[in-house]
């Protein structure tokens, strides 16, 4: 940019050379350097100084500055106003093709849910026997054959008790049975004796009655041995009751000796089945009292069993030999198959809830009794249901309603039954048939009779029944 003086007049410029900027520059100069003469104190100056020259703009400065405000204004008019009013323009007219146009709205097509129902719920594994070992004998351990984890056969000792004071009872008890018999013989042998005075007895009075029939002997006598006769008899009968409670004695002795004696055989703690041990109580040298010590806990789990709680809802889709699969989150991609072995046949009155009893093999030892699974209880149904999404459903106080579209693509509001809700779908029991269109979430527009415009939605098809799961 050159430099201008600014003591010169800007009118001296070649107009030519000059743009309607450069004008406006010079005039802004030029009135600053007046402004500034204007306001130096009249001291600086001495009266015969130079005059002071205003400057004023040329007629062709004003009417090019004019000139451009109007191309501006022109411009701005052209850039903006315009485009807007093409803008609201349009506008306008999508809004009236829109309210001309028809009110357009997602639609599906119904369809029968999955033929198999597809229940899954969790379970608690437990063992299909399952015992305590509790000591039968008063003691102490002498030796422990067995430990937790320990796999044991039917019959296989696991303990040893020592039981002095039980081998003192064994003792005690045969010196009182060798005692009864001793008496039953005393009292078999003064029977015996008995019985021989009694004949004895007999053959007197039979001789003395003889005799008094013939007068030789008085009645007196006669009835004398007759007498001892009778008592000989009586002490006969007691001899006989007496034997007899001493027999009694002698079984009783002979029981209670059996009975330590089975008591003795306690003393090895033998397991009652096949089972793995699960818990081990005692050691070496522990104090066991009888039937109130636990020394073992053995589980059977060859065969596993899975206790399920069904909803009211699924209950009737439970049957006994029902195929069933169960697969734990310890053991991912494996799955266990058993059946339904029993069910209570009563729901819970505080849950509403089926208890269903799964049993499982478990030949392989994979699974463990206290375990946590997820059960598969899915099974064929010959009628699936319709389905339909839960926001189609329109609720009125009288009814519940769907909105069927028509051949001719209008709205009509039929009324249906509603079966088991699954959350985001639903069972419909009457008022649809199988590839009825409708309309999913219709709002405002569920009016009789309405026209539309249908647009498939691209969604999955009703008739997918997701998996159903329960508390357990």
């Amino acid at each position: 940019m050159r430099t201008i003086d600014p003591s010169q007049p800007a009118s001296r410029e070649p107009e030519s050379v000059q743009s309607v900027e450069e004008q406006l520059l010079l005039e802004n100069l030029e009135l600053k350097r007046q402004l500034q003469e204007l306001k130096r104190p009249a001291s600086g100056h001495s009266a015969a100084g130079p005059s002071v020259h205003l400057w004023r703009p040329s007629p062709i400065t004003i009417w090019a500055i004019g000139l451009g405000v109007v191309a501006l204004l022109i411009i701005a008019f052209f850039a903006g106003y315009i485009p807007l009013e093409k803008q609201k323009a349009v506008i306008a007219g999508e809004a009236l093709s829109r309210e001309q146009a028809l009110p357009r709205a997602e639609v599906i097509r119904v369809s029968r849910g999955s033929p198999r129902s597809e229940l899954e719920l969790p379970g608690n594994i437990q063992a299909v026997t399952e015992a305590p070992i509790l000591a039968r004998a008063s003691g102490y351990i002498k030796r422990r054959l067995a430990d937790i984890g320990d796999r044991v056969k039917a019959g296989q000792p696991l303990a040893e008790i020592d039981t002095p004071e039980l081998d003192q009872q064994v003792v005690e008890a045969k010196a009182t049975v060798q005692q009864a018999h001793s008496v039953l013989d005393e009292a078999l042998a003064g029977y015996e004796q008995g019985k021989a005075n009694l004949e004895m007895a007999r053959i007197s009075a039979e001789r003395w009655s003889q005799l008094v029939t013939r007068g030789v002997v008085s009645r007196q006598e006669n009835d004398t041995y007759r007498t001892q006769y009778q008592a000989q008899l009586s002490g006969v009968q007691s001899l006989e009751k007496a034997i007899a409670a001493q027999r009694n004695s002698v079984a009783a002795a002979d029981a209670n000796l059996a009975r330590l004696q089975q008591m003795q055989d306690f003393k090895v703690v033998r397991a009652p089945f096949d089972g793995m041990i699960t818990l081990r109580n005692v050691d070496t040298g522990a104090l066991v009292t009888s039937a109130n010590t636990l020394l073992f806990r053995i589980a059977q789990t060859g065969t596993l069993r899975t206790y399920v709680n069904v909803p009211q809802s699924n209950e009737a889709s439970i049957h006994t030999g029902q195929s069933a699969r169960l697969s734990v989150s310890s053991l991912p991609g494996r799955f266990f198959t058993g059946v339904v072995a029993r069910t209570a046949n009563s729901l819970d009155p505080s849950s509403r809830t089926l208890l269903v009893e799964v049993q499982v093999p478990n030949p392989s030892g994979a699974l463990l009794p206290g375990m946590y699974a997820q059960v598969d209880l899915s099974s064929a149904r010959a009628d699936p249901p319709l389905l339909v999404p839960s926001d189609a459903l329109i609720v009125h106080p009288d009814a519940n309603l769907i909105a069927v579209l028509r051949t001719d693509n209008t709205v009509h509001l039929q009324k249906v039954e509603v079966g088991r809700d699954y959350g985001d779908r639903m069972e419909i029991l009457n008022g649809l048939e199988d590839g009825n269109t409708i309309i999913p979430n219709p709002g405002d527009l569920a009016r009789e009779g309405r026209k539309i415009d249908p647009v498939p939605r691209a969604e999955p098809s009703t008739g997918t029944n997701a998996p159903q799961t329960g508390s357990k």
